[in-house]
C-alpha cells in the first residue's frame, strides 16, 4: 500500500502576469502542470519544491508562502497524490540546466491561457492552486517546522 501514496510538493511562479508551467507527457497524453514532483525520503519539504521546480524548468526560485494541501486520486493508477503547493518568485534561470527527462518543455503561461487549455491540465489542483494564489489565500512560510 505505501507505493499508492506519493508525497508531492508543486510551485507557482509568476513573473509579469505570466505563470510557470511545464509540459510533459503522462499515459501517453500531454499535460500542462505547474513545476512539481515528488519529495524524497529524508528531504526537507521546502527542499524539494525549490529542487523540482529547478529541474523541470531551470529556474532558482525562492518560496515566499504556502497555498495549501491537496488530495487526489488517480483511478487509472490507484494512487492517492498529496500535493503541497508553494508560491515562489522566480530568482535566476539557468539556461544550461538539464530538464527532467519526463519534461518535454517548460513555458510561461497567462492565466487566461491556462483557462483556454483546462482539458490539458494534470489535475484539477493545477487551478485550484492558481485560483488560490490570485485570490492571495497563501499562508506565511513561518507554519513549516524543519527537523532534519
Amino acid at each position: 500500500m505505501p507505493n499508492k501514496i506519493h508525497l508531492t510538493v508543486a510551485t507557482i511562479v509568476e513573473r509579469d502576469g505570466q505563470f510557470l508551467m511545464v509540459k510533459e507527457t503522462k499515459f501517453g497524453r500531454q499535460v500542462i502542470n505547474q513545476p512539481a514532483g515528488h519529495v524524497e525520503p529524508g528531504e526537507d519539504i521546502q527542499a524539494a519544491a525549490i529542487r523540482e521546480t529547478f529541474e523541470e524548468t531551470g529556474w532558482i526560485v525562492e518560496l515566499t508562502g504556502f497555498l495549501g494541501f491537496l488530495t487526489s486520486f488517480n483511478e487509472t493508477s490507484g494512487i492517492t497524490y498529496y500535493r503541497l503547493a508553494f508560491a515562489a518568485e522566480p530568482v535566476e534561470f539557468d539556461a544550461d540546466a538539464r530538464l527532467d527527462p519526463d519534461i518535454d518543455f517548460a513555458l510561461w503561461m497567462s492565466y487566461e491561457e491556462i483557462q483556454q487549455n483546462l482539458q490539458q491540465l494534470r489535475s484539477p489542483g493545477v487551478i485550484s492552486c492558481l485560483d488560490d494564489y490570485l485570490a492571495q489565500r497563501i499562508f506565511p512560510m513561518e507554519i513549516f517546522r524543519n527537523t532534519l
